[in-house]
């Protein structure tokens, strides 16, 4: 049964949306296991239960053909690997004192060899004695600085074993330290370091190594005179346990003395996220512990492959640069422009980087009235559905070309809500829909979730009597077969290339293999533009799908019981299992919790557009996943929910459901004062 409500177009998604038998080797940038592709079957041969059928002619985006790239866990019978790569920080993870909070923002040059891939050997649980920790970088450190098991006693950034990484040879052999250089053939620096007792953390006694043991981990990376940038950068904090691999973690775990750390907050040792509120399975952060809101979606996977690295910061690079004169928008002056995106607008666009819209990765609050609407989407078209006669798909308001501004109107309230009026330069167009600028984090895990578990939820003709009909928007792949839609408000994309290609397009201006054509009307409109380069467009899409999810906050439970005994999970279904033919490791076989059905559902004429989306009519939207949802504010800076913003707080966004989930809002507008706190909390602790 698909009972009751769903909280769809919350916030909605896309601007447009040591062992024998263990490896001996330290770690290539591919890390300890054999980074040949595998494209056979499961491990076991096993042919798994995906959810039942897919609907006649759309064809799965992965499956038992589908080149995988290297796991990043591997029992080996005497070992446990574990894989995970790094990137340089400014700061600690617990530093919350004045001029202390820079943890989890950038610094510049951060693209260039400022990243590091280890590879753990865990011979504990195979009756073995020690830890391996095999660490490779693009650049020869100079304090090699590893630090393993928390202390905090005098700053929340001591350790107990702070001694370094010592200088190997690619085959794990002692280097002498004299002869310390990049080993051919890839030109890394190979190091290592070995645990053969476990220090308890806060007061470092030492003890036998056992299963289930938490060692805390800081890699820093201090750069022999680096080409460019500064050359002190501390690192991520991670949390292994031993056995069991990373996880991540939040600092609510014993405290050393009281005032131990002065101005640098409280110096409490780290305990794993509990599973239910890794909301992006191994891809989930540790929690924020240097009071930084507005970075929280900027951070990469946890378990990101040391492989794919370097290619998520050249894709970072990307997404701030300029497509005018490759400006990067963050520190212009200590980085340096990007010399492949200059020029690559055409002659009309809506603004000229990702994240001039996509600001920190999170979603854009309005304007005020009366303001242009540069982190807006305004599609456009004709009454069947194909593009607008004058301005192609998309309104393009800049750019030499203009194809006329768009500003925000009045404001028309009514029982307690809003929704926006537009005010067009020259004629309005006759079938629009305007969207603001969504976040971004969570998009590879739902691109992975397998298409059959999304048609079992799909009922279009409501054959159970719920009046929940939800249904997949089945799309074409440009020069592919049919797709399920999972991209964009109204899942009119099916994968993140391609949705990135299309934002390219219509919102910058850019050219691509994908979308060779400006979007505008005539011969020769656009410009005369160079595409960006399929290289580039991988590198985009590999960081965005490697965003990593923020975990759950934690909650009473009674928020979760009134959500589902509305019924939100009906639609907002709450877990899945990603595809194990998902060819990026790190979201393979994950268990995420997204809070979405990918479906398109009826949300009445309150919340429709005028516009037909492919197959999407004006009143359909896709259910919005609602991870992140409690972060979005602090990310943002302010508050604003559904497509297009109107919704000032998420009891707004509730109310303004319509069509099918009319039974569902009556429902919650009956609920009691405390039930309605305690839903509101849990979904902000999402």
């Amino acid at each position: 049964m698909r009972t009751l409500t769903f909280l769809t177009v919350l916030c909605l998604a896309a601007c447009s949306d040591p062992a024998d038998d263990a490896p001996d080797a330290g770690p290539g940038m591919d890390g300890a296991i054999d980074p040949t592709v595998d494209s056979g079957p499961l491990p076991d041969g096993a042919s798994p239960d995906l959810g039942g059928e897919t609907p006649p002619g759309v064809e799965p985006l992965f499956g038992p053909s589908t080149p995988l790239n290297p796991a990043l866990s591997e029992d080996t019978g005497s070992a446990l690997i574990t894989r995970f790569a790094d990137r340089g920080r400014d700061r600690h993870a617990r530093e919350t004192g004045p001029g202390f909070e820079i943890y989890e923002h950038y610094l510049t040059w951060y693209w260039e060899d400022r990243t590091i891939g280890v590879t753990v050997t865990d011979t504990v649980g195979h009756g073995g004695s020690e830890i391996r920790f095999d660490v490779v970088t693009p650049h020869k450190l100079d304090a090699r600085e590893a630090r393993l098991f928390f202390m905090g006693r005098n700053t929340v950034a001591e350790y107990c074993d702070n001694g370094p990484l010592e200088p190997v040879h690619p085959d794990g052999s002692p280097m002498d330290p004299g002869a310390y250089a990049a080993a051919d053939p890839d030109q890394t620096f190979h190091y290592r370091k070995t645990v053969t007792h476990y220090q308890h953390p806060l007061t470092c006694a030492f003890d036998d190594l056992a299963v289930g043991q938490r060692i805390e981990i800081e890699i820093s990376q201090f750069l022999e005179s680096p080409n460019n940038g500064r050359e002190n950068y501390y690192g991520t904090t991670f949390l292994y346990v031993v056995g069991e691999g990373l996880v991540p973690w939040e600092a609510t775990g014993p405290e050393a003395e009281p005032g131990c750390c002065a101005l640098n907050g409280v110096s409490a040792d780290s305990v794993p996220v509990p599973v239910e509120r890794r909301l992006g399975g191994g891809t989930t952060t540790h929690r924020n512990e240097s009071n930084e809101p507005d970075n929280l979606f900027l951070q990469m996977a946890t378990n990101t492959a040391p492989e794919n690295a370097q290619p998520f910061m050249q894709g970072r690079r990307l997404i701030h640069s300029s497509v005018l004169d490759g400006t990067h928008d963050e520190n212009p002056t200590g980085n340096p422009p990007l010399e492949e995106t200059m020029g690559l607008a055409g002659d009309a666009y809506i603004n000229t980087s990702c994240t001039s819209c996509h600001v920190r990765n999170g979603r854009a609050l309005p304007a005020e009235v009366g303001q242009p609407l540069p982190q807006w989407v305004f599609k456009v078209g004709a009454a069947d559905g194909g593009p607008d006669a004058l301005r192609g798909a998309v309104l393009q308001p800049s750019g030499s070309s203009s194809e006329g501004n768009v500003r925000l109107g009045e404001w028309v309230e009514a029982d307690g809500l809003r929704s926006p009026t537009f005010v067009y330069e020259g004629d309005a167009p006759a079938h629009v829909s305007g969207r603001i600028s969504p976040q971004l984090v969570g998009m590879g895990l739902l691109e992975a979730i397998p298409e059959t578990l999304i048609a079992a939820l799909a009922d279009p003709d409501d054959g159970d009597g719920d009046g929940i009909s939800g249904r997949m928007h089945v799309v074409r792949e440009i020069g592919g077969p049919l797709r399920l839609g999972r991209f964009g408000y109204k899942a009119s994309q099916p994968t993140i290339r391609q949705q990135i290609a299309a934002a390219l397009q219509t919102d910058m201006g850019v050219t691509t293999s994908v979308f060779p054509a400006h979007d505008c009307v005539g011969d020769g409109c656009g410009g005369d533009t160079s595409p960006l380069s399929d290289e580039s467009l991988d590198a985009l899409t590999l960081y965005i799908a490697l965003l990593g999810v923020r975990p759950q906050g934690a909650h009473d439970g009674a928020g979760e019981t009134v959500f589902m005994e509305l019924g939100c999970a009906s639609c907002h279904v709450q877990t899945f299992e990603t595809s194990p033919y998902a060819p990026l490791a790190e979201l393979r076989q994950q268990t995420i919790h997204p809070y979405t059905d990918l479906l398109l559902h009826d949300m009445g004429p309150g919340l429709a557009d005028t516009l037909i989306d492919g197959d999407a009519d004006p009143q359909e939207w896709r259910t919005t996943p609602l991870w992140g949802l409690g972060k979005s504010a602090g990310v943002a800076g302010g508050e604003a929910y559904l497509h297009d913003g109107r919704a000032r707080t998420i009891d707004e966004a509730i109310r303004w459901h319509g069509g099918e989930a009319d039974a569902a809002r009556d429902a919650y507008e009956a609920l009691s004062d405390g039930q309605r706190d305690a839903l509101l909390a849990f979904l902000r602790s999402l």
